[in-house]
C-alpha cells in the first residue's frame, strides 16, 4: 500500500494499469483526450506489481477488478465506472483543474 500511495503523489493524475486490459486502456485514453498527462503505471511491467494489485483490490472495497485505478491529486478516484460517471456528470474536468491536472 506504502508504495501505490508513493506512485499516486508523484503527479496530479496516476493511472495504475494493466497492459491487456481494455478498460485500462479507455481510462488512459480519456485522460488523454482530455489533454492530461497522466503517470500510467502498468502494473504487470512491475516486479512488486501483484503486491499493489491485492493493495488497489482492498483501497478499493474487494469487489470487481483493481485496474484500473485512478487516483487525481493523490486521492483515489476509484475505476472506470467512477471516472466514466464524474465524466458523464461534468465533475471530472473541475476535478482535474483543480488538481492541477488541466488548464482549460
Amino acid at each position: 500500500m506504502e508504495r501505490v500511495m508513493q506512485l499516486a503523489s508523484e503527479r496530479a493524475v496516476v493511472v495504475f494499469t494493466l497492459s491487456s486490459c481494455c478498460m485500462c486502456h479507455t481510462v488512459t485514453q480519456l485522460m488523454a483526450d482530455l489533454s492530461v498527462n497522466a503517470l500510467v503505471h502498468e502494473l504487470d511491467r512491475d516486479p512488486r506489481g501483484k503486491d499493489m494489485e491485492r493493495a488497489l483490490l482492498k483501497m478499493l472495497g474487494g469487489r470487481g477488478t483493481a485496474v484500473p485505478a485512478v487516483f487525481i491529486g493523490g486521492k483515489l478516484v476509484g475505476g472506470t465506472n467512477s471516472v466514466t460517471s464524474l465524466h458523464l456528470a461534468g465533475e471530472l474536468v473541475p476535478m482535474l483543474m483543480n488538481a492541477g491536472a488541466l488548464w482549460v
